[in-house]
């Protein structure tokens, strides 16, 4: 998956739940965000594995709902 992909995917549901998605800082390697004050790393990769996507994705459980990407 590509990270622009994932960043906007989640980007989206954020906003389809009224929720804030921001950039809190930038690492070296990882772009770190928020999400409604939850942080979720993402590694600067363009591209970004499915395993890895996924547990992206089940960070942002919290905020956006039990496996809310399917």
């Amino acid at each position: 998956m590509k990270r622009r992909d994932l960043v906007r995917e989640i980007g989206d549901a954020a906003t389809a739940a009224g929720l804030t998605w921001d950039v809190d800082r930038e690492g070296s390697k990882h772009t770190v965000y928020k999400l409604d004050g939850l942080t979720i790393p993402v590694p600067r990769h363009n591209e970004i594995g499915e395993l890895l996507a996924k547990k992206i994705f089940k960070q942002c459980e919290p905020k956006l709902g039990k496996e809310w990407w399917e």
